[in-house]
């Protein structure tokens, strides 16, 4: 089996819009959580968000281009620019037809289906955009992704809603593990922060309606209320070592295993015993082919739902014991929860936090939660010099769990 290895990331985070300023601004513990400005979200009861700052698609995309998308997919296209200039790949040195793409979205182009409809109801079905369906449907991202590139190999798409990041890597790293591609591009993109997303998440009850954006994202906290929505997306290069090796690549971290179970248990709340969860860890470990106590990080999915957050720290004790010193942080006490995008940009973090040799700290949590008994990371106990091992978990409604095992690269 070959080794697979990151040699590009790129980012669009609420935190921090480009790669450098999101990792920058994430190991700073900011805040990219604030009061909505897209539109006027009083009546929906949820007045914070996190949305994308100075964000200009024409200046990267391509004012043209730009206009055939819709947004989620323009967070793509740019996050895999900057993962592809950054990991330096083009037609000279990567055929086209081994390298593919896996990039998906929790729910596709929302921002397009809302005005859309919108435009029907009120102007009639012969208005309508002759570029609705292409923008708006939830494969458009890895299509616009290998158009652009010229990718060749597998152009597929991941919908497993707040797992989709993660389990599109996944699958990627295992197109390239099984020597089906020597290059994948994947990651996930959403941008769901408009009237029918917040209300359609407002009226389940499963957003923060706190009004302070610094205490609107409390994962693990014991005065947590719903998650808080976020927007963006983020990819990794994935590259086949051999082929990355001879062309001189700068590698930035390994994928060593990957999980993937479901809960079989409810449409949207987890299993509380986190027994699923629990079983996506222990694959993605055993494929690494470690042992659970040389992980020394787990980027936690840590919504700040009360049943995550407690459901998630029973499986962390049931994979590494009630008394391990695996330290836990959930970023989206930064970040917000970008469903489809999350873990997405979470890997983005990890790798990241394996290649400083610090930790993320887990921002957000004042008073943490007895019944989410795991060691959080704080400032105190953030140092990972010594770290080689870490994973990231995300689960999604409908009982997806994927997990994936990350190795410094030396």
């Amino acid at each position: 089996m070959t080794r697979v290895v990151i040699t590009g990331m790129g980012a669009v985070a609420p935190n921090g819009n480009g790669i450098q300023e999101f990792i920058s601004n994430s190991f700073a513990g900011k805040v990219g959580i604030k009061t909505i400005k897209k539109f006027d979200a009083n009546s929906t009861g949820i007045t914070v968000a996190g949305e994308i700052d100075n964000f200009d698609p024409n200046d990267v995309i391509g004012r043209k281009a730009a206009r055939r998308m819709d947004l989620y997919s323009q967070y793509a296209l740019q996050s895999a620019i900057e993962a592809m200039e950054m990991a330096e790949i083009n037609e000279t040195n990567t055929k086209p037809v081994d390298m593919g793409v896996i990039y998906g979205s929790g729910i596709g182009g929302l921002t397009t289906i809302q005005e859309q409809i919108i435009k029907m109801h009120d102007k009639g079905p012969k208005r309508v955009s002759p570029m609705f369906v292409p923008m708006s449907i939830a494969n458009m991202a890895a299509g616009n992704i290998s158009i652009h590139f010229n990718a060749q190999n597998i152009c597929t798409s991941i919908v497993t809603a707040c797992a989709t990041g993660t389990n599109a890597i996944g699958e990627a790293f295992r197109q390239v593990k099984e020597g089906r591609a020597k290059v994948m591009i994947a990651g996930g993109s959403e941008a769901s922060v408009n009237e029918i997303g917040i209300a359609g998440f407002a009226a389940l009850t499963a957003l923060s309606q706190a009004t302070d954006p610094l205490k609107a994202s409390l994962p693990f906290d014991k005065a947590r209320q719903g998650f808080v929505l976020g927007e963006g997306g983020a990819t990794l290069v994935l590259e086949d070592l051999e082929h990355a090796q001879k062309r001189g690549a700068n590698i930035l971290g390994e994928i060593v295993g990957y999980g993937a179970t479901s809960d079989a248990y409810h449409i949207t709340s987890p299993d509380p015993t986190g027994a699923g969860a629990a079983r996506a860890m222990e694959l993605a470990i055993k494929e690494a082919g470690i042992n659970p106590s040389e992980i020394s990080y787990i980027n936690a999915h840590g919504t700040a739902t009360h049943a995550n957050d407690e459901g998630e720290s029973k499986a962390i004790n049931q994979v590494f014991g009630s008394d391990s010193n695996v330290r836990v942080s959930s970023t989206k006490g930064m970040t917000g929860h970008l469903l489809g995008a999350a873990g997405a940009i979470e890997a983005v973090l990890t790798v990241a936090a394996l290649q400083k040799g610090q930790l993320p700290l887990n921002i957000g949590c004042f008073n943490q939660d007895p019944n989410c008994s795991v060691n959080l990371v704080t400032a105190e106990n953030s140092d990972a010099s010594n770290a080689r091992y870490a994973i990231s978990n995300s689960f999604g409604f409908g009982g997806h769990n994927a997990v994936l095992a990350f190795k410094k690269w030396e």
